[in-house]
């Protein structure tokens, strides 16, 4: 009776530890590791991983990328480490990523010309992309899953992490080498695309949005970059959160947005109030396969 009560106890453990698994902040964090994984222009570029303390096989890996306009800002700014660290905790594998920045003291507004702003995005989605291949190429260093890989990032850093997803065929002549590259899901704060027409069935990935609707720097829907003029240098139509989410409701794909009322770029800060829905969605959705269109306006 004692062996069969412990089993019992032992398995209803199991189950309410599965339960917990990706949806409960229970794990301590281990020491960040820091690795280079390429070297450009005479820089090295570098990645943060935080991990999880717990023996789990396969992991899911979650890859934000820093905002800052292409010219400023770090993997290592305090609210990143604590994103970082708030994920490890949920049991992903967290990993902050450095990338070129190509505006550092320039200008990013409306006197930078329209070309030289894609070729930013392009070249910011290259980092990226090529930080994802590192990481999968060291999957059993760190055991984790390249079937679950959930890439995130704020302002420019999603809109980078948008143009790896969703405008590779725009930016790049060859993308064969990022053939291995398979996204589970996007949380894109304050985030934006050249083009929303590139999203089609073959590279549509589920996907969270924060964005306040006032933007003034990158369009809620489809505006100026900057909101600049037609006159201007920098005149750049940009697909914003709620016209790529648009996309996606017409492509059958699962996505959640976080509409703020005359707000303005600050929504592109970490979302800390909401992480609690974020990484729900993220174990319903994106791991699970849970097929949920979500919109809230607040």
């Amino acid at each position: 009776m004692k062996r069969i009560l412990f089993t019992f106890l032992l398995l209803l453990g199991l189950q309410v530890s599965a339960q917990q698994h990706f949806t409960e902040s229970i794990y301590k964090n281990k020491d960040r590791k820091t690795l280079t994984y390429a070297e450009k222009e005479g820089q090295k570029l570098y990645l943060d991983i935080y991990e999880p303390e717990n023996s789990f096989k396969n992991r899911p890996v979650f890859i934000f990328m820093h905002g800052g306009g292409f010219g400023f800002g770090s993997p290592r700014n305090d609210d990143e480490v604590q994103l970082a660290k708030t994920a490890a905790s949920y049991g992903y594998v967290a990993v902050q990523i450095s990338y070129r920045l190509t505006r550092k003291d320039q200008s990013f507004g409306c006197d930078f010309e329209a070309e030289g702003k894609i070729n930013t995005f392009k070249l910011a989605a290259e980092d990226f992309l090529d930080a994802v291949s590192f990481i999968i190429d060291n999957k059993e260093q760190f055991n984790i899953d390249p079937e679950k890989i959930i890439i995130g990032g704020s302002s420019a850093g999603a809109e980078a992490v948008l143009s790896a997803a969703f405008n590779q065929d725009l930016l790049f002549k060859d993308t064969a080498k990022y053939d291995n590259i398979n996204f589970q899901g996007i949380l894109s704060l304050a985030g934006a695309i050249v083009d929303k027409r590139y999203i089609n069935k073959a590279n549509v990935v589920p996907s969270i949005f924060f964005h306040g609707m006032a933007d003034n720097v990158v369009p809620y829907a489809t505006a100026p970059h900057h909101f600049c003029k037609k006159n201007e240098p920098g005149y750049l139509i940009l697909d914003g959160s709620r016209s790529i989410a648009d996309r996606l409701k017409e492509l059958d794909t699962p996505y959640m947005i976080y509409s703020f009322t005359g707000a303005r770029h600050e929504i592109s800060s970490i979302p800390f109030p909401y992480l609690k829905e974020v990484f729900q969605y993220f174990d319903d959705v994106f791991l699970n396969k849970v097929h949920q269109q979500i919109e809230i306006v607040r």
